[in-house]
């Protein structure tokens, strides 16, 4: 079937869907303005901060001591200085006590919901035996306000500290506290810190949420002082911290912080192979594996250090002490690149720990800012993954015969791979940017810090080597995800997320990878993305500060996809449902009838006419040829025949165009209309791959705002030098399309694999009565035969050598 098409209808095509519905792209492209807090001089509506931004702090005096008893705990005092920068006046403190988390009347072990029992492993149990036996939770000592006993209230991981008399904006005050708690045994106990029993003798400690921290006060929130529960993680203040950590005379500790008393804890063989590796290109080993062996070999000591560090503009402080580390370092630009790991890591660490450290400050700093501190350090111990400014702790580590695998999956252990290794190093490093500069609340949004986090670490693993397997940030890896029922928005707050892996991390971070390399393009969404860190740098940013931020400086209105990945559950899903072929009726009788000849001689065909055709071959003679007088004038007509007229009617028609309008009626061009259905919900670009009947290809990408009128359905209209012989939607798997047999036309089949079955068989209670009498059987007469005399080349290794004769 073929259809007159003028330039003005080819036009009305291009724009119009198929079966327009009017307004469906109304809510999908509606402005964000309506459900972001209302801009102002605290913050912009550019989503930089404005010139009324304030913020708190709180710097820090600790005095510490690790007791490595049978019953390890935490005993500390503190200063804290807080400064109220706010324009409020604080007649009350909010402070943070994280190891309540482990008292067993905590809202979060109490909230905790029953397991699915087709997985409940031996370590799920153990956890439960343990927690009725730990005891866990803050003890306090007194709480001094400016010198003077003060009033206070604890509310499960919180607590208020009254204040005399109120502070003043612009005022500070002095809290002195003391504290002590156990230390639980992350291998047992999940927990963000901990300490793993390496031998009878030798431990690792991890410390972390290990001092009462000042909540934050913000202009957005007030007092964050939602409890921990155990997901949400933090939201804290900026400060400096000077702490001294005293430990057995033995240990070594990695902290937060530059260490300030190095000529009275550390080796002076160690001191000169720090120098040494201050200006080195690769990993230099301070402590080599025999003397982390012979250290961690060697009776106890029964006297102590003590190690200073210090740090500046950091929101947190934690750090790690053991007998057993090797320890080795890079220079990474300014920093110190560090890794310390007990002799059991050492075949993956060795190699790749610290480069992954110096890889992440690379990587990271040219897609944000520059790395501000002067070391950044891995640590490896119980703990699978976790940050805090300049040190992570970091699990993964090889087998006990030393060897690894490459990559998880497939039956293969995450915590014995060479892949698992560098990328919780590149994301739990990279933490340092999220949230640890870029100081975004945790507590209230996971995916601020874990997305973004997510989406440059992805960056960082696609540059350590190509074809890196990562988990999340491909398109087509967060698919199975995204078209599930069990879900919730990204912006949901982190105690309700469900599959908090896929929500929190896997979707931002694809929903980025996508805008960078699909809708800004790399250079738009990389100088946005470095304006929003730049901006937010050692502040506190909240979501509308970067959608605003990345609107800003890109240029491009992105509220419909902040709408949709962050605010609904709608998933991709495009469809390519029509393919039309229309070819423009030149008004030619010469042309146009031999062609409405052949068109009709195609589709007029049947099963009838076929065989009455073959029945005539085969001699029968219908009746018009065997009575010629039944024949008239319409049995020597032919209707396809150009007349005068035709002509005559066709020379008019000419005569009467524009020059302009003769040259379009000329114009050699095929033109395809392709349909799309939308039936996923999620409105995204239209990516395709065109294939001209010459062989040539072309790609096009057609803006989401393609949908902005009809959300459901579209059509565009495709003028082409050639004809189109196949259409490919989202060839490079771009967009996570959940479902791709719809993504071609002419149709593809679904191809896909299958095994055969073969029926294991098993014995019957005979069969396994008889199995075991012969077992025995030999069993026994293993035991009454006499033992084998030893060959008499083989003697005792402990035999004295023959003497000469």
């Amino acid at each position: 079937m073929r259809a007159a098409v003028s330039l003005a209808l080819a036009l009305a095509l291009a724009a119009a869907p198929a079966q327009a519905r009017p307004g469906s792209g109304a809510l999908k492209f509606a402005q964000l303005g309506p459900d972001l807090p209302t801009p102002g001089e605290t913050r912009l509506a550019s989503g930089a901060p404005g010139p009324a931004y304030w913020q708190q702090r709180a710097d820090y005096r600790i005095d510490v001591e690790v007791v490595d008893a049978e019953r390890p705990r935490i005993v500390g005092r503190e200063r804290i200085t807080y400064a109220n920068q706010s324009p409020h006046e604080l007649t009350y403190l909010w402070l943070q006590l994280d190891q309540n988390r482990l008292r067993r009347d905590a809202l979060g072990w109490l909230a905790e919901t029953a397991p699915g029992f087709e997985r409940f492993g031996y370590r799920e149990l153990q956890r439960l035996l343990a927690m009725e036996t730990f005891e866990g939770g803050v003890r306090l000592g007194p709480v001094l306000v400016d010198g003077k006993p003060a009033a206070h209230t604890v509310v499960h991981t919180m607590m208020r500290v009254d204040l005399p008399r109120p502070l003043a904006a612009g005022r500070s005050v002095q809290l002195d506290l003391s504290w002590e708690h156990d230390i639980v045994n992350a291998k047992v106990i999940w927990a963000r810190g901990g300490y793993e029993q390496l031998d009878e003798q030798n431990r690792i400690y991890t410390i972390a949420q290990w001092y009462p921290r000042m909540a934050a006060y913000t202009d957005y929130q007030g007092w964050q002082h939602k409890q921990f529960l155990g997901r949400g993680e933090f939201t804290l203040e900026l400060g400096d911290f000077d702490v001294r950590i005293t430990v057995p005379a033995d240990h070594v500790v990695a902290a937060t912080g530059v260490l300030k008393n190095p000529e009275e804890v550390l080796d002076r063989a160690w001191r000169d192979r720090l120098t040494q590796a201050a200006k080195a290109k690769s990993p230099v080993l301070i402590i080599t594996r025999p003397e982390a062996e012979a250290r961690a070999a060697a009776a106890p000591a029964t006297g102590k250090k003590t190690w200073r560090f210090q740090a500046t503009n950091v929101r947190d402080f934690a750090f790690a002490s053991s007998r057993a580390f090797l320890w080795d370092a890079m220079a990474a630009g300014r920093a110190l690149a560090m890794s310390y790991y007990p002799p059991q890591a050492e075949p993956l660490w060795r190699r790749f720990s610290t480069q992954a450290v110096a890889h992440t400050l690379e990587v990271y700093g040219r897609m944000t800012f520059e790395y501000p501190y002067p070391v950044a350090i891995s640590v490896n111990g119980p703990i699978g993954g976790m940050e805090y400014p300049m040190i992570s702790f970091n699990g993964p580590r090889a087998e006990d015969d030393g060897t690894y695998y490459d990559r998880a999956g497939e039956g293969k252990r995450w915590k014995y791979s060479k892949y698992g290794l560098i990328s919780v190093v590149i994301h739990e490093v990279g933490h340092n940017w999220f949230p640890m500069i870029i100081n975004s609340d945790e507590r209230q949004w996971s995916w601020m810090d874990e997305g973004l986090n997510t989406f440059v670490q992805f960056v960082a693993e696609q540059e350590w080597e190509a074809e890196y397997p990562s988990w999340r940030g491909h398109p087509r890896n967060i698919v199975d995800y995204m078209k599930s029922t069990e879900q919730v928005p990204i912006m949901t707050n982190s105690e309700s997320i469900l599959q908090f892996g896929n929500n929190a991390y896997a979707k931002p971070a694809t929903a980025l990878n996508i805008l960078r390399e699909t809708i800004l393009g790399r250079e738009a969404f990389d100088f946005a993305f470095r304006t929003y860190a730049q901006r937010w740098r050692f502040r506190h940013p909240e979501p509308a500060d970067l959608f605003r931020t990345l609107e800003d400086a890109s240029g491009v209105d992105l509220d419909w996809f902040w709408r949709g990945w962050f605010y609904t559950t709608d998933h991709v899903d495009q469809a390519l449902v029509g393919v039309r072929a229309y070819e423009l009726d030149t008004r030619n009788p010469a042309i146009e009838k031999p062609k409405a000849k052949a068109e009709r001689e195609e589709t007029y065909v049947s099963v009838t006419r076929e065989r009455e055709a073959k029945r005539q071959a085969d001699g029968f003679v219908p009746r018009l040829n065997r009575f010629p007088d039944l024949k008239d004038f319409y049995d020597d007509y032919d209707p396809d025949a150009v007349t005068a007229k035709d002509r005559a009617d066709f020379e008019k028609f000419l005569a009467e165009l524009e020059p302009e309008e003769r040259a379009a009626l000329e114009t050699q061009r095929h033109f395809f209309v392709l349909d799309f259905e939308n039936r996923g919900g999620l409105v995204m670009p239209i990516i395709l791959r065109l294939t001209y009947e010459g062989g040539e290809r072309e790609v096009v990408r057609l803006p989401a705002e393609i949908w902005k009128q009809d959300a459901d359905r579209v059509s565009k209209l495709f003028v082409t030098r050639q004809p189109i012989v196949r259409v490919e939607l989202d060839p490079f798997f771009e967009i996570a399309d959940a479902d791709v047999s719809n993504n071609q036309w002419p149709r593809e089949p679904v191809k896909t694999r299958f095994q055969l079955f073969k029926e294991k068989r098993v014995p019957n209670a005979m069969q396994d009565a008889a199995a075991a009498e012969k077992q025995a059987a030999e069993d026994a007469a293993k035991a009454a035969a006499p033992p084998s005399a030893a060959p008499p080349s083989a003697a005792p290794a402990s035999a004295a050598p023959a003497s000469a004769p």
